[in-house]
C-alpha cells in the first residue's frame, strides 16, 4: 500500500487562510519560510486513504479477540451514542457544579454501583486506566502507613502476576518481594508466610489470578496479612469472572481498581481511553484522590475537602466519557451483571477442555474467565507459541495473549469472553486443533505464517532494536 506521500498528486484538498489580510495578525517570525510538505491529495483521496488504512487494522467488529487478562468482550454501541450526547460531550470539565448536575449525578450513582459491587465504602473515579489505578492504590496505602509512623517498605506479589503490580509498588517506593506459586498454580501459603515481617505494606493480588484460577486460600492469605497490620491490594483486571458471585471485600482486600475498559463495556486499547476507579475500604476513604463527587441532599458537588488526599491522580476527575459507557452498560445489565461472569467461566471452560488434549495444560483446574496452554509440544515438533499466534491472524483471529505469564513456558492465554457464541468458539478450537495438526505434518507451513494478511512475517527483533519509523520520499 502506498503512502499518503506517494499519492500527492498536487491536488489541495483544502486551503486554510488563502487571503494574506487574515494573517496580518501573525508576526512575521512566527510565519513559515517554507512548505510545509503535507501531501497534496483532494479530500475524497483523503479519505480513501484512512478508510484503507482502518480496513487493515483488526478489530472486535471482524473477528474472535480471545486476548488473555484484557477482557476484549464486545462494546455496546448505544453506549458510544449516549457519551456522545450534547450534554456530554459537549460539557466543558471545569463548568461549575451548578451548571454540570447531570454529569455530577451519572459519576456519583457510579460510584454507587461500583461500592456494591465491590463492597468497598467509597470510590475515586478518577485514575485512567488500570495501571493509574495501581499507582494510586499503592500511592494511598504508602500514605495511610506514613500518617501511621510506620515505615513499611516492602510489597509482596506473587510470581504470576501482571507486570504493571511490581512496576507500581516500585514507583511509590517499595521494595519488591515475589511469592512463588505453587503446583497447582495459586500462591504458596507456606513461603508467603516466610515472607511476611513487619516490613510488609501489603499485598498486591489478582482472584483468579493470571493463570484463570481462584485463589482458594484467598481469606488465610487475608488472615495473615492483616494480622501482620498489612493491606491487601485487588487488582481488577480479571473481575469479569467473578462480578455478581463475590466481591473483593468478602475475600478480605482493602483496595481495589477496576478496569471499566474491560469489564463494563467501553472501548479498550487502540480503541478508546480506559478508566481505572479505585475502591478502598472505610479507614483508607480519607486517602482518596481529590476530589470524590458528593450528594448533599440537594445537588451533586465535587468535595476537595479530603483529609489525607494523595492529591489528583488525573486532570479533570478522569475520562468522563468511559465513565458514561460503563454507567450506562450497568443500567442495561442490571441484575443480570452475573451473568457476564457466568457465561464467560462456562466459554473458558468449554475452550479449555476442547483444546487441552493437543496442547500442554500445565494447571489441569476448573478455571474462570480465561486459562492458560503451553506451546511445550509444538516446540517439541519445531514450532512455537509465537508461530501459532501468527497462524491465527491468518484465519481471521487475532491471536491470544502470549508468553505470559511468565510461569508458564510457550504460554498461550486465552480468554473468550462472554460476548462470543458457541459457533465462533467451535470454530476457534477447530482453527486451532488444525494447527497443532499442521505442526506435526509439516512445522514450516506454520512458522512461515501470516500469509494473507496486509503485512507478511517480520523479523521481530529487527522492528524492537531497529525500528525505521520515518518516510523519506524518494
Amino acid at each position: 500500500m502506498k503512502t499518503i506521500f506517494e499519492k500527492d498528486k498536487g491536488v489541495s484538498g483544502i486551503t486554510l487562510c488563502d487571503a494574506p489580510e487574515y494573517l496580518d495578525f501573525i508576526p512575521d517570525s512566527l510565519k513559515r519560510k517554507s512548505s510545509v510538505g503535507l501531501p497534496n491529495v483532494s479530500e475524497l483521496e483523503a479519505l480513501r486513504h484512512y478508510k484503507e488504512l482502518s480496513d487493515m487494522n483488526f478489530c472486535i467488529e471482524k473477528g474472535f479477540y480471545p486476548l488473555g487478562s484484557c477482557t476484549m468482550k464486545y462494546n455496546p454501541k448505544v453506549s458510544e451514542m449516549l457519551a456522545s450526547l450534547e450534554g456530554f460531550a459537549d460539557l466543558h470539565p471545569y463548568s461549575d457544579d451548578e451548571d454540570s448536575q447531570g454529569a455530577l449525578e451519572l459519576m456519583y450513582k457510579l460510584q454507587e454501583a461500583l461500592k456494591k459491587i465491590t463492597g468497598m465504602d467509597a470510590v475515586s473515579l478518577q485514575p485512567a486506566a488500570g495501571a493509574q489505578g495501581e499507582l494510586t492504590g499503592m500511592m494511598i496505602i504508602k500514605k495511610y502507613f506514613e500518617v501511621k509512623g510506620e515505615n513499611r517498605n516492602k510489597v509482596i506479589i506473587p510470581d504470576s502476576a501482571h507486570g504493571t503490580n511490581p512496576a507500581s509498588a516500585h514507583l511509590c517506593g517499595f521494595d519488591i518481594v515475589s511469592v512463588k506459586s505453587n503446583n497447582r498454580g495459586q500462591v504458596d501459603i507456606e513461603t508467603l508466610k516466610q515472607l511476611v515481617d513487619k516490613d510488609v505494606a501489603a499485598i498486591m493480588m489478582t482472584n483468579p489470578n493470571t493463570l484463570g484460577l481462584f485463589e482458594e486460600n484467598v481469606l488465610e492469605i487475608s488472615k495473615i496479612m492483616h494480622e501482620n497490620g498489612s493491606l491487601l491490594y485487588y487488582d481488577g483486571a480479571n473481575f469479569n469472572a467473578i462480578m455478581g458471585y463475590t466481591n473483593p471485600k468478602l475475600m478480605g482486600f482493602d483496595v481495589v481498581h477496576l478496569n471499566l475498559h474491560k469489564t463494563f463495556a467501553t472501548p479498550h486499547g487502540g480503541g478508546g481511553p480506559g478508566a481505572g476507579p479505585v475502591a478502598v475500604v472505610e479507614k483508607l476513604k480519607d486517602f482518596l484522590p481529590a476530589p470524590v463527587v458528593d450528594f448533599d441532599n440537594h445537588k451533586y458537588l465535587r468535595n476537595y475537602n479530603i483529609k489525607h488526599s494523595i492529591g489528583q491522580v488525573k486532570a479533570f476527575y478522569g475520562n468522563f466519557s468511559v465513565l458514561v459507557k460503563a454507567y450506562a452498560y450497568i443500567l442495561m445489565m442490571g441484575q443480570n451483571l452475573k451473568e457476564a461472569s457466568e457465561n464467560a467461566v462456562l466459554n473458558a471452560n468449554y475452550l479449555k477442555e476442547r483444546l487441552k488434549s493437543k496442547f500442554s495444560l500445565p494447571y489441569d483446574e476448573p478455571c474462570m474467565h480465561e486459562f492458560v496452554l503451553s506451546g511445550d509440544k509444538q516446540k517439541e515438533e519445531g514450532s512455537s507459541t509465537l508461530h501459532i499466534a501468527k497462524a491465527l491472524m491468518d484465519e481471521n483471529i487475532h491471536p491470544p495473549t502470549v508468553y505470559f505469564p511468565l510461569i508458564v513456558h510457550e504460554a498461550l492465554m486465552i480468554e473468550p469472553t462472554e460476548s462470543e457464541t458457541k459457533e465462533m468458539m467451535d470454530e476457534f478450537v477447530k482453527v486451532m486443533l488444525k494447527i497443532a495438526d499442521d505442526i506435526k505434518a509439516d512445522p514450516e507451513k506454520v512458522n512461515s505464517a501470516p500469509h494473507k494478511t496486509p503485512v507478511k512475517k517480520v523479523d521481530e527483533t529487527m522492528a524492537a532494536r531497529h525500528p525505521d519509523l520515518k518516510f523519506v520520499q524518494q
